[in-house]
């Protein structure tokens, strides 16, 4: 079977009515909560706010669910952030969410001991992710005192978590 180009899509969608083209929306939007939250906020950026609060949402229960230990899987978060981004795409909230990630791993860290060597290059690469994307968006001055609070929060922490966030910090931050 081969994959579904965006030509092919074209060319199938323009066969159709206007009435069958609103159907097949309307049957995404009830079937995919990402597409919920695409129209969601196109029609009202206002919701936008309440959008980013969902992805945040997600991610502080994958490291603090209600019952339990969370697992603080990488992959989790990385898709709360990927489907933020298709849905939302606001540089802000993106990087909202890339330290949001970071901020809530050194939580959990703090809060349950050592975690193992991949736990902390996981929460490295994303601290890395979030300062270049705040370098590339030029946003990097609204984001400072916040990343540099993480960097302290990570003093008292091994594997060497602190001298490699630091290295990160301020090779983008000048001090």
């Amino acid at each position: 079977m081969s994959k579904l180009g965006k030509t092919a899509l074209k060319q199938q969608l323009a066969q159709r009515s206007k009435a069958q083209l609103l159907d097949e929306i309307v049957e995404l939007f009830e079937k995919f909560s990402v597409v919920r939250d695409y129209y969601q906020a196109q029609f009202n950026p206002l919701d936008r706010e309440q959008l980013l609060e969902k992805y945040k949402a997600v991610i502080h229960q994958e490291f603090f669910p209600e019952r339990g230990t969370g697992k603080a899987r990488r992959s989790v978060a990385q898709k709360a952030i990927s489907d933020y981004k298709k849905v939302v795409g606001d540089p802000l909230g993106v990087a909202d969410l890339l330290l949001y990630v970071v901020e809530t791993g050194v939580q959990f860290t703090n809060a349950y001991g050592d975690m193992d060597e991949p736990f902390y290059t996981s929460m490295e690469r994303i601290y890395h992710q979030a300062i270049q994307h705040l370098v590339k968006h030029g946003i990097q001055e609204r984001f400072e005192l916040r990343c540099h609070s993480i960097l302290t929060q990570t003093r008292h922490v091994g594997w060497g978590f602190y001298d490699t966030m630091s290295e990160i910090f301020y090779g983008s931050f000048e001090r």
